[in-house]
């Protein structure tokens, strides 16, 4: 559809007459749709800021708008006649007062305080509603409604009399006493509300400083997460060449593995378990198949790089990195932990899905509450599994020596535990591991013997 601005059947615009292009006397100066300078320097900030914006931050910009809304000032505009006239009626009435006339005198004074009252109204009607909300104007309202109220009672009902009559009749010096008391009462009541306001302020301090704490600790997020990204983009530009293939020469290898030791110990359990994601995802952490002569990881022929568990390199190799880690809690899914160390960790309440732990020392860990749906603790059957050794190598056809270290590991209501590995913890995890295996070790060996 197209629009003629020059169209010939264009409605006429009605004429503005004289009267109406006039103001009053008194008129709003800006009105509601206008904008001062700083209101308008801020709605360009916040236009900035709208094209910037993402899902995540749409409410703290909707809370932005509000706490910069520039206020609605009512600016009188008072005409220079409107103000010739209040002049004049105020020469009118010190005239009156000079001359002592009643007549000059009373006209001057009723003009004046009626066009005073005029040009201050627009200025009350914003005082009051800067100051005062509609609640606290219909409190005020009210209380002086009942005390005018409660007057009238007193004066119409005959009340007032009688309590006249009744006080006439009190012997005033007698009652010294009771002032005496009502006077320490008032002390007391005083001390009263000293107590309250003091327990109000400690309440207020309490609350500022729990606010300040929470911000504190957001901010610690917000400083770690920032720490983990660059620890992710160095990690990468350290491994990587230009083409996104690994290039792990030695000694890149030992300052990645030396950045992973600095940052795991500087970091929450929630960012260890970030970190350890990331590592494992990107088959950092997985022993890989190299070539004999220049080290290089080999691929596998479909899109990835081949593993070799039992002679292959990892990039970085976690070894006691995570020993004592505090990681209860975190979301440990598809990791691969394989040979670290994590004596006396706490990975109670872990998401362990599929999670890689075999030939991982576990001695004393505690896994309560861990969701072991698929976690891997051996290679081959459960029957022929052994924890790993320190000497003999590990046989990945058969599971000799390619299991988990559970002595006493704590499993106390771990969830989704497979036969298989209830079998091998139930045989490799020694008398007080088997007391925390749900199902218990019913016909099940104790290969440790202890």
């Amino acid at each position: 559809m197209t629009i003629e601005s020059n169209s010939s059947n264009s409605p006429t615009p009605d004429p503005i007459s004289e009267e109406d292009s006039q103001p009053d006397d008194f008129d709003g100066g800006t009105g509601e749709h206008n904008l001062t300078p700083d209101g308008l320097a801020t709605q360009q900030a916040l236009a900035a800021i709208a094209a910037l914006q993402s899902p995540q931050n749409t409410a703290t910009l909707k809370q932005a708008r509000s706490f910069f809304k520039s206020p609605i000032i009512n600016v009188v505009t008072v005409k220079p006649r409107a103000l010739l006239i209040t002049l004049l009626a105020i020469a009118i009435t010190i005239i009156g007062l000079a001359l002592n006339n009643w007549l000059i005198g009373i006209f001057g004074t009723l003009v004046t305080l009626i066009l005073s009252l005029a040009m201050l109204l627009p200025w009350l009607q914003t005082v009051i509603r800067e100051w005062f909300s509609p609640q606290d104007r219909t409190l005020l309202i009210a209380f002086v409604g009942l005390l005018v109220g409660i007057i009238g009672l007193v004066k119409f009902s005959g009340l007032g009399d009688r309590l006249s009559a009744w006080g006439l009749k009190i012997n005033w010096d007698a009652s010294g006493t009771l002032a005496e008391w009502f006077g320490a009462l008032g002390q007391i009541l005083i001390a009263i509300i000293a107590v309250y306001v003091a327990w109000r302020q400690y309440v207020i301090s309490k609350d500022l400083t729990i606010q300040q704490n929470l911000l504190t600790v957001q901010q610690n997020i917000i400083t770690q997460q920032q720490t983990i990204d660059s620890y992710f983009q160095g990690i990468s530009d350290l491994v990587l060449d230009e083409e996104g293939l690994l290039e792990d020469w030695p000694q890149e290898r030992s300052i990645a593995e030396g950045r992973t030791a600095a940052i795991l110990s500087s970091v929450d359990g929630s960012g260890k378990a970030k970190i350890l994601r990331f590592l494992s995802r990107s088959k950092l952490l997985t022993p890989l198949k190299r070539d004999r002569r220049l080290g290089r990881a080999i691929l596998n022929g479909v899109g990835g790089y081949a593993e070799d568990r039992l002679e292959g390199v990892r990039v970085i190799d976690l070894g006691v990195m995570l020993a004592g880690a505090d990681l209860a809690g975190t979301d440990l899914r598809w990791t691969d932990l394989s040979e670290a160390n994590l004596v006396r960790a706490d990975l109670s309440g872990c998401d362990l899905v599929k999670a890689n732990l075999s030939r991982t020392i576990l001695y004393d860990a505690k896994l309560g509450t861990a969701d072991l749906n698929g976690v891997r603790l051996f290679y081959g059957a459960a029957e022929k599994a052994s924890p790993r050794s320190r000497t003999a190598p590990p046989n990945y056809q058969t599971g000799e020596h390619t299991g988990a270290v559970v002595e006493n590991a704590d499993f106390t209501d771990v969830q989704r535990m497979s036969e298989s590995a209830r079998y091998y913890c139930c045989a490799w995890g020694g008398e007080k591991t088997r007391g925390t295996i749900p199902g218990g070790c019913e016909g099940i060996p104790n290969k440790l013997g202890r």
